[in-house]
């Protein structure tokens, strides 16, 4: 089974142009995150405890004990209060990104949350002052929440009210706007049928919570494919959930394969990102980021990681590789905004320049 970089090779011919044009509306993108030295390898800490997961349910207890021994490596803090000091300061404001699409079985864990959470209290942050979010959190009951009784916010996006008309970002494209987009018109079409560009848009609206509520994301995505975008991991879950009108960016041409690195880029994004912890208790490799059990594989594993485009490479070519073996097509050019990520200075693509480091027990699958 060929790796991340052969799949990656077949599209460097469609990725060079994407870059071209990312060139372009990347400077769009005022004060993004500072490349990496080129000689600076991105490391990548891996958690794998076979005891965390078992017939679908997290062991709580397991589950903690393995973020917090991923944050004291990333931070190299002797204690977790310490650690968690080291990555956000006293008067940030903290959000949490999680994935909760996935519903009972493929939100992020209820523990990995209340690990982190806990992590930021033993810092000195307020319970009730932490953002734990996504787009729509339908499905978080069944998957352990328990709204109201956490102590920390958990919070939705309003359709068209959960989003900042003043915090913009363009692309070259148009996007058919539907009910929720800020600028979506219902009247539009019921008298006079609509033109081509009538109810279309190249403006995007982030969220409020991005714009204007936090200061520091700690994102914790679910390892998991996404039909639309080829996968929906770190780049993919503080992006396009969090915009209005981002249908566009899932389109197969090269603005729309490209736009996840150019939204990651942008300040209300990109320089928020603290640490990367994905979720891998679960990992889906078929049917995502939406639930798919006939797809999916316990994998007991956790990631941690302050490059984001490292994390997404790895769980790329393990994802290729669980459908090699499921017999489900390569995702092939979907995934390519992973390597224009990398080539935009917003991280590491290249399996070569990533420190896989195990921690914990040694995983029955090389990572």
């Amino acid at each position: 089974m060929r790796d991340v970089s052969t799949s990656l090779d077949m599209t460097r011919i469609t990725t060079l142009a994407a870059v071209s044009v990312c060139a372009i509306v990347v400077a769009r993108a005022q004060d993004p995150p500072p490349p990496p030295p080129a000689s600076t390898p991105s490391v990548v800490f891996a958690n794998y405890n076979p005891d965390a997961i078992n017939n679908y349910r997290e062991n709580p207890k397991v589950v903690r004990a393995m973020v917090d021994r991923l944050v004291l490596a990333v931070t190299g803090q002797p204690d977790i209060a310490k650690a968690w000091s080291s990555l956000v300061a006293p008067n940030d404001k903290i959000g949490i990104k999680i994935s909760a699409a996935g519903g009972e079985l493929f939100t992020t864990h209820h523990a990995v949350v209340n690990a982190i959470v806990d992590g930021l209290v033993a810092a000195g942050h307020p319970r009730n002052s932490i953002i734990v979010w996504d787009r729509s959190l339908g499905g978080i009951k069944e998957a352990g929440y328990n709204p109201g009784a956490e102590g920390y916010q958990l919070r939705s996006i309003a359709p068209r009210d959960g989003f900042d008309a003043q915090a913009t970002l363009s692309a070259p494209m148009l996007g058919k706007l539907v009910w929720g987009d800020l600028e979506f018109n219902p009247n539009l079409g019921k008298t006079v049928p609509l033109s081509d560009t009538e109810n279309t848009s190249n403006i995007s609206h982030f969220a409020k919570v991005v714009a204007n509520d936090v200061t520091k994301i700690i994102n914790v995505p679910v390892m998991s494919n996404s039909e639309m975008n080829g996968i929906a991991g770190c780049l993919y879950n503080v992006t396009l959930p969090n915009i209005d009108n981002w249908r566009r960016f899932s389109q197969a041409t090269p603005f729309g394969l490209s736009g996840i690195a150019d939204i990651y880029a942008d300040p209300h994004i990109g320089k928020k990102v603290v640490l990367n912890i994905m979720d891998g208790l679960i990992a889906e490799y078929g049917g995502g980021p939406k639930a798919e059990p006939n797809f999916s594989i316990h994998h007991a594993t956790i990631y941690a990681s302050k490059d984001p485009v490292a994390i997404d490479a790895i769980a790329f070519k393990r994802i290729e590789k669980w459908r090699a073996k499921g017999n489900l097509p390569p995702i092939g050019p979907r995934g390519m905004y992973i390597e224009t990520a990398g080539q935009m200075g917003l991280g590491n693509s290249d399996l070569r320049k990533i420190d896989i480091r195990q921690i914990g027990h040694t995983p029955e699958e090389p990572q």
